[in-house]
């Protein structure tokens, strides 16, 4: 029998067939539609059985459906309260799904929860029983492992760790709250603060790289420079570094884990992001034995298996 995992991004919907092995055996991805609730469903729900079709398979095939989503979710796992980056805001999802997949059960949850649930089955959590995981991309992502199990919190809404407050009155966030995790430990962060200091910096090699245009400056960018020594870009990453330091220190402090893994595409800087991040958070950290910090390793396939492993977690 088989699973799908759907991760669904602010980009692209991601969808695979997943084995009993948890691996994937088909997949297809799509541009995310910018479309009401009830459209994007009905384009997933499609989009689903054309890679059973291509399989040669039908629903019968099927343990059941997981669906991710970069938001908040209900108690009972239904509705998809608030998906900034989606625009959605209770729309009741799993049972706009439910209604094309008459025999398979659908299950909703967070994104960051299933990269987590996909790091405990699969990846970097596998044998620890407590345990953090920050995506770092367009926002910041987190879950938790609480006692061997995937943490969803006391209401079953998710966790939303990029969405605690860091900086006290700080910069604006997608929330609408200030000084959020997410407005200074995002990919998307690192960018925005590379771009501004470029600005005030016309002789720096991060003005030359892009040309003086700040819509050329991303995180990469930010990294490939201060790889290569140059000051400005530099200085942006070790205030990066701190503030990502500050989120990691607050959660070791709340819940002394035995691991932080980090995911998303920044983390591809290998030991230039990890060795100051660890020398930063041991600074600061009241513990001397502390959580190891390291990448996650299920990569871009993390949602879609997360997603499927969502039936096993009810269990």
């Amino acid at each position: 029998m088989y699973q799908i995992g759907v991760d669904i991004g602010g980009t692209n919907i991601k969808i695979g067939l997943v084995d009993d092995t948890w691996e994937i055996v088909s997949r297809i991805s799509i541009p995310f539609p910018h479309l009401d609730g009830a459209q994007v469903a009905e384009r997933i729900a499609g989009e689903c059985h054309k890679l059973l079709a291509l399989r040669g398979l039908t629903e019968d095939s099927l343990d059941s459906v997981g669906v991710v989503v970069p938001g908040s979710i209900d108690s009972t796992g239904s509705i998809v309260l608030n998906a900034y980056n989606l625009d959605f805001h209770n729309v009741p999802l799993k049972a706009l799904l439910q209604s094309y997949f008459q025999k398979t059960p659908v299950f909703l949850a967070n994104d960051a929860d299933g990269a987590c649930l996909a790091e405990l089955g699969r990846g970097a959590f596998k044998g620890f029983q407590t345990a953090v995981l920050f995506t770092l991309g367009t926002g910041v992502g987190g879950g938790l492992i609480l006692g061997g199990r995937m943490f969803t919190g006391g209401k079953h809404q998710g966790v939303e760790l990029g969405h605690m407050p860091l900086v006290a009155g700080g910069i604006p966030c997608t929330c609408g709250n200030l000084g959020c995790i997410e407005a200074y430990c995002s990919a998307s962060a690192l960018g925005r603060a590379g771009a501004k200091a470029m600005k005030e910096h016309p002789k720096s090699l991060l003005f030359v790289r892009s040309d003086g245009n700040p819509d050329a400056i991303d995180a990469k960018l930010v990294v490939d420079c201060a790889k290569e020594g140059d000051k400005t870009a530099t200085a942006v990453f070790n205030q990066y570094i701190d503030y990502l330091g500050s989120a990691c220190v607050s959660m070791i402090h709340l819940l002394d884990p035995e691991v932080i893994a980090l995911g998303g595409g920044l983390c591809n800087a290998g030991e230039f992001l990890f060795a100051p991040l660890r020398e930063n958070v041991a600074k600061k950290c009241f513990y001397t034995d502390f959580a190891k910090i390291f990448p996650a390793v299920m990569g871009n396939d993390a949602g879609m298996i997360g997603a499927a492993m969502l039936c096993a977690n009810q269990r």
